[in-house]
């Protein structure tokens, strides 16, 4: 018994030295409850924390502690809310946090301002905070699979997003700042409630390649006539063309995955 003990002892330093000198915790699929103590002493040294696949209910407030983690995975697991003082993790630059149970944002998500890639897909969220204009450095947000009825007007102040991912919610309509996003080329917004996109959206967002709205109560005729459309068309011709060129594979729906309605 003392023998297994100096083992298992031996095996769990054994963990602890790799996490650190590697920067990686790796805990996928290890049925874990709660959140392992032996991660929150190792503070400034994780820079990765994946948690993919567990049954974590709640994330303590001392992951503050971990202030150089730059890329934060806790998808599928049993995550309700997420800690007010997240926004202390100023290093991090990706969170994923897919098939929780997330309900609400908290405001401090503004703080984190050098986040690049934000997906909180398959979660319960029924709105997004205001402050999430302040990622300025944001390339992807992905809140696909909620109950959302709006975005934001301060979405439009992610003046970085190129890629937007909003299927399966029940929005209306979008803020007229979506225009602003200058270097936003995807656009997905399938299975929502949408009725017509803001009038200048084409004119004003000149990197757009790609719009999906399928099953939205909007027709194809609406959309041409948008300012701008022909201009679209362009853009969307050219990014495939350069894919065929480079001989890369896409489906037979390929080329009309710029127009999707």
């Amino acid at each position: 018994m003392g023998c297994f003990s100096s083992k298992s002892a031996y095996s769990k330093a054994n963990r602890v030295d790799r996490w650190r000198s590697t920067g990686i915790v790796a805990l996928r699929d290890s049925k874990l409850k709660a959140f392992p103590d032996e991660v929150l002493d190792l503070e400034r040294s994780v820079r990765t924390l994946d948690l993919t696949h567990n049954r974590l209910v709640d994330i303590p407030v001392e992951i503050s502690k971990l202030i150089n983690l730059q890329r934060l995975i806790l998808s599928d697991n049993l995550i309700e809310r997420l800690p007010i003082n997240l926004g202390k993790l100023q290093s991090l630059k990706v969170a994923t946090l897919d098939q929780n149970r997330i309900t609400t944002l908290p405001d401090e998500l503004g703080q984190l301002v050098k986040l690049e890639r934000l997906s909180v897909s398959m979660n319960l969220l029924m709105g997004l905070p205001e402050t999430i204009g302040s990622l300025r450095n944001l390339v992807l947000l992905n809140v696909s699979n909620n109950k959302l009825k709006s975005l934001p007007e301060s979405i439009g102040s992610c003046f970085s997003l190129e890629e937007l991912q909003a299927n399966d919610n029940s929005i209306e309509e979008l803020p007229a700042s979506v225009c602003n996003l200058i270097h936003l080329k995807s656009l997905c917004l399938d299975n929502n409630n949408l009725k017509q996109i803001p009038p200048n959206l084409l004119k004003e967002s000149k990197s757009l390649q790609n719009i999906s709205l399928h099953n939205n109560p909007i027709s194809m005729e609406q959309f041409q006539q948008m300012e701008g459309f022909q201009e679209f068309e362009a853009r969307r011709k050219k990014k495939f063309d350069k894919q065929i060129d480079s001989n890369v594979m896409i489906s037979s729906k390929g080329l009309d995955e710029g127009v999707d309605l």
